[in-house]
């Protein structure tokens, strides 16, 4: 039975395939009662979200972001909810980290045409629409073109982070970006950290004294045992244990509708009141 909550979903505002009303739509057919909009570093499409959500009186909407951070050899995404999403000094910092991802990504363009595998950076962008450029948007362009079957395969032999066409962007650290998240009244959460289980040790410590709130244990495809050593994880640093599906609508093996992870609900109830005792949510 899915979730009544998925604190991580996008949109064509970033890397996912539903505008922010579709994905509303599918989400409360699922059974999602309390859904987060957490697109690759802007919050473009919370406008259309809210509005759409209005439609559901039983639904709340959770203004969130996902902002990607850098550690050595890895990356960091951290999850925001409830920040004060539409003030100018946040839009701004939001603003710089988008104009490096479209550096970023013509640059990966670039060397798939060095590797032979040339796409139209003017179809990468048709693709994006108005989302924030991703590297989603050039596997989708290469998957059109023939050079790999999925996107999972292009990120996986070209542009993941080991592939030939990868390239490094400007990015923050995961304390700057929880200190960020916090000073708009975020509450933070670390994103899928099974890729960071050898660095938790010396991640933890810091983000939790940064102020990171939760982390998240129910995930995709995440397993019993996997959830089990990451609900330690969390209940060793005071961590809420939260989650999401993820949901891009891009497809592959490890993809997950809207809902469909075992979140239960307390932890979800103890975020929103920790919300409410900031005032970024109104009294039940």
């Amino acid at each position: 039975m899915p979730s009544r909550a998925d604190l991580h979903t996008h949109s064509t505002y970033s890397d996912g395939v539903l505008t922010p009303r579709e994905l509303v739509d599918l989400a409360y057919r699922r059974g999602v009662r309390i859904l987060a909009l957490t697109d690759h570093d802007t919050t473009d499409g919370l406008p259309e979200a809210l509005a759409a959500s209005r439609s559901y009186p039983d639904l709340l909407l959770i203004p969130g972001v996902e902002m990607s951070t850098d550690v050595p050899g890895n990356e960091v995404h951290i999850l925001g909810y409830f920040m004060d999403w539409q003030d100018v000094a946040f839009q701004r910092e939001l603003a710089r980290l988008r104009d490096s991802r479209v550096t970023r990504a013509r640059r990966m363009v670039d060397k798939l045409a060095e590797l032979g595998m040339p796409v139209s950076w003017e179809r990468v962008l048709q693709i994006a629409g108005d989302g924030a450029v991703g590297r989603p948007h050039i596997a989708r362009a290469m998957v059109e073109a023939g050079y790999v079957q999925s996107v999972n395969e292009a990120f996986e032999r070209y542009i993941g982070r080991r592939g030939p066409a990868y390239v490094e962007r400007e990015k923050l650290t995961p304390v700057e970006v929880v200190q960020l998240l916090q000073r708009f009244g975020g509450l933070t959460v670390l994103a899928h950290p099974r890729e960071l289980m050898d660095q938790l040790d010396s991640l933890l410590p810091p983000l939790k004294e940064a102020g990171l709130t939760g982390m998240e244990v129910y995930y995709q495809d995440y397993g019993p045992e996997e959830i089990e050593t990451l609900l330690g994880w969390a209940r060793r640093f005071g961590l809420l244990p939260l989650g999401g599906s993820d949901y891009h609508g891009l497809g592959g093996p490890q993809q997950r509708e809207p809902g469909d992870i075992p979140l239960p609900e307390e932890p979800v109830q103890e975020l929103l009141e920790l919300a409410r005792a900031r005032g970024r949510l109104l009294p039940s």
